[in-house]
């Protein structure tokens, strides 16, 4: 009976430790002739005895625009000559990387992200999201390499793998939210997104055949927040 109670005693306790909540995020971003309009949904667990910090998840629909946008080689292999997850403290290899120029890119992604926040204030929460796993697609879109025309296509497969060993279409957010009310909030943010498109043929070859191009673009984001 003692263990009993006890057992119910502890599981009362881990229950009351955090608290669930639901977030809607709306959200545009604006950068140099590119630009995002993103809405996600996440689910958040609120921990510890003041509920200051939370974890947790959700998913992320990002549609991306851009114009007279220049796509660098993608293959970490290629950029970095490493491949391994100390990949992110390696330098550049310049003459392994070529580019590609698309005068119009749009794609479209939806994702599973990761989030973390923390109150740094009741009124004020920052926080970082970041996508983790999923889908593209976009139409193709005429691009040049070395004056050369060529096709392109989206990347279709998403997936966060470190620095440049990262596939696709990735977005991510370190943001500063301000409570207006229970329910709604504001937030600004600064937004890392990443684009991927591969070419019809491998364009490149120094120093090994190569399809695939990336966009890494930082961007200044404004959202409006509903929580229930």
């Amino acid at each position: 009976m003692r263990v009993s109670v006890f057992t119910a005693l502890l599981l009362g306790v881990s229950i009351a430790a955090y608290t669930q909540v639901k977030e809607v995020h709306l959200t545009a971003a604006i950068g140099n002739a590119q630009g995002t309009v993103s809405l996600l949904a996440g689910y958040d667990r609120e921990v510890g005895s003041k509920e200051k910090f939370a974890v947790g998840f959700g998913a992320r629909f990002t549609s991306y625009f851009g114009t007279n946008q220049y796509y660098q080689t993608a293959p970490a292999k290629l950029t970095t000559g490493s491949t391994g997850p100390l990949v992110i403290f390696k330098e550049n290899i310049p003459e392994n990387i070529d580019t590609v120029l698309l005068a119009k890119a749009q794609v479209n992604s939806l994702n599973l992200f990761i989030n973390m926040r923390y109150a740094v204030h009741s009124k004020f929460q920052l926080g970082f999201n970041i996508d983790a796993i999923g889908f593209s697609f976009g139409a193709s879109q005429p691009g040049t390499f070395r004056n050369t025309p060529i096709r392109t296509r989206p990347a279709s497969f998403n997936a966060l793998l470190i620095s440049d060993n990262d596939r696709g279409n990735l977005n991510s957010e370190l943001y500063l939210k301000y409570l207006l009310s229970e329910k709604w909030s504001v937030k600004v943010a600064a937004q890392f997104h990443f684009t991927e498109y591969f070419t019809e043929t491998e364009v490149q070859q120094f120093p090994e055949p190569n399809d695939r191009f990336r966009n890494k673009a930082l961007m200044g984001a404004i959202g409006v927040v509903k929580r229930w």
